[in-house]
């Protein structure tokens, strides 16, 4: 457990985490070798790079990195550097008051969620307890830290003996942040799922390009921001007063790497971070070398090649060049969207085909224009063989404007759908198709329980793989409908054999209501 990860387009964590990204070997500013990372994000449309190297002889790692904006129109950026680090540790931060996210309390004083609401609360002590400390901390909290703009910017995690990992940056990268579990039975079980058995606890110190996590910043048309940081040993005593012990621990970082030094680093690495990779170690996504195709822009240091593109961008590269978006073979399901501008406008001129209409729906849902984005599914669905997506779609906006039944009508429907137009390939367990009727089906059967159709719900959840249903989703959705049916005691029995929700939502309280 630990490590660190670079999160950038949505607010929390990147929806890249679990994706490969490109990736080569260049010479580094110091002559040595520089690990090159790259990748085209889809959400708010941007290249990124992270470039890491050690120089000889240092004990700090060096992380030069870019986000671009080659678009002809400002964009939202966001960025947050997050480092896992043991909890049994102290964390300093050049800061004397932190913004806190109001969290309101459910029963028990369990969070039940955050809200967009911040207060500034000081720092270190916040509510009788020093909160710099992790494990003083019963719940999952995060504590974004008010830096003054004349502090050099910095966070660390020292243990008693005054140990620990540093992390520091050019101006640039402002925040900071702590980010604890808690020590109630909530944080305790998350910190045991998400770590290595027989291994202690961690929290996260992170640097951010803004205050918190709830803003970003206007990356402005045809430009680009860039930054350097530096990660490292760092011991100085972490008790005493608050004052002390910064000016101490800032005192040791200086003399250890000083502030000077990572500025001077900062503009040996920008001098080549536009180097053309060489060995390449790992290939990511094919969406780079599509918006490069699209526009033909030059991206030094990012290069999007063309034998990248694949199976994903295929039907895009159709109606780049000739207008029209084909139809999925074999009746495959529909495949990611592409909702940027450009690619919204060439939909809006193709031939209205369904899977046209079910794509230029989505864009334009994800641009904020739901009533066109209805009006272009239910056009579709007028000549569409292949019906469920389409109805799930409009089941989606039902369930947001408040019509639950109509809702549960149109799920209903399109599990149907979904479970004729099969393929033989799903009946070998193919997992395209497992995956799209394991959650097509969660989606129904969440959607019918809500509307009181108990026994609709356990009509989809028959039809479901016996594999899906042995998932811990799906075994939490079966104590659903044991409860919906009456049947608490098998439901109950469901908990006391134990499941593991592995793809629960971050925030999501339903294991605690069905419990209750």
């Amino acid at each position: 457990s630990g490590g660190i990860e670079w999160n950038i387009g949505a607010t929390g964590h990147t929806t890249l985490s679990c994706s490969p990204v490109h990736a080569a070997c260049v010479p580094a500013p110091d002559g040595g070798r520089m690990l090159c990372l790259w990748e085209w994000e889809r959400l708010r449309d941007l290249p990124f790079q992270v470039d890491l190297w050690l120089p000889e002889g240092s004990d700090f790692l060096y992380v030069g990195a870019r986000i671009r904006n080659p678009h002809e129109r400002p964009a939202p950026t966001y960025w947050w550097s997050n480092i896992a680090v043991p909890e049994n540790r102290r964390v300093l931060a050049p800061a004397d008051e932190a913004w806190l996210p109001h969290s309101p309390k459910g029963v028990g004083g369990t969070p039940i969620g955050y809200e967009r609401r911040l207060r500034r609360v000081p720092v270190p002590e916040y509510g009788g307890v020093d909160r710099t400390y992790p494990l003083n901390s019963a719940y999952a909290a995060d504590y974004f830290y008010e830096v003054p703009d004349d502090r050099r910017r910095w966070i660390a995690a020292l243990d008693e003996d005054g140990h620990g990992l540093v992390q520091t940056s050019t101006d640039l990268l402002r925040g900071r942040k702590l980010f604890v579990w808690g020590t109630g039975p909530g944080g305790r079980r998350w910190q045991e799922w998400l770590t290595e058995p027989g291994t202690g606890g961690y929290c996260e110190i992170q640097a951010g390009l803004v205050r918190t996590q709830l803003e970003h910043v206007k990356l402005e048309a045809e430009s680009e921001v860039s930054w350097l940081e530096a990660y490292g040993p760092l011991t100085a005593s972490p008790e005493g007063d608050w004052h002390t012990v910064l000016r101490r621990a800032e005192d040791r970082l200086e003399a250890a790497l000083p502030r000077a030094d990572v500025d001077a680093a900062y503009d040996a690495w920008r001098a080549c971070a536009d180097t053309e990779p060489g060995e390449r170690l790992a290939t990511g996504s094919g969406w780079g070398a599509l918006e490069v195709l699209r526009t033909g822009w030059k991206l030094p240091g990012t290069p999007f090649a063309e034998d990248t593109l694949g199976e994903e961008q295929r039907p895009w590269l159709h109606l780049l060049r000739a207008g029209s978006l084909p139809e999925p073979e074999h009746h495959e399901p529909p495949g990611g969207t592409l909702v940027a501008r450009p690619w919204r406008d060439m939909l809006e001129t193709a031939a209205a085909t369904p899977s046209a209409e079910y794509h230029l729906g989505v864009a334009q849902w994800h641009g904020g224009d739901r009533a066109q984005a209805v009006r272009s599914w239910e056009r579709g669905l007028k000549s569409a063989t292949d019906r469920w997506p389409l109805l799930r779609c409009l089941a989606v906006a039902d369930q947001e404007d408040g019509h639950g039944e109509r809702a549960a009508d149109r799920y209903a429907e399109a599990f149907d759908d979904l479970c004729a137009r099969r393929t033989d390939g799903a009946e070998k367990g193919d997992g395209r198709w497992v995956a799209v009727t394991a959650a097509l089906g969660r989606e129904a059967i969440g959607a019918l329980l809500a509307a009181g159709r108990g026994t609709d719900a356990r009509t989809v959840w028959d039809r479901l793989d016996p594999a899906t249903r042995a998932r811990g989703r799906y075994r939490l959705i079966e104590a659903e409908l044991l409860a919906a049916e009456g049947r608490s005691e098998d439901a109950r029995a469901v908990f006391d054999e134990g499941f593991e929700v592995a793809d629960l939502r971050e925030g999501a309280d339903g294991i605690g209501l069905l419990w209750a």
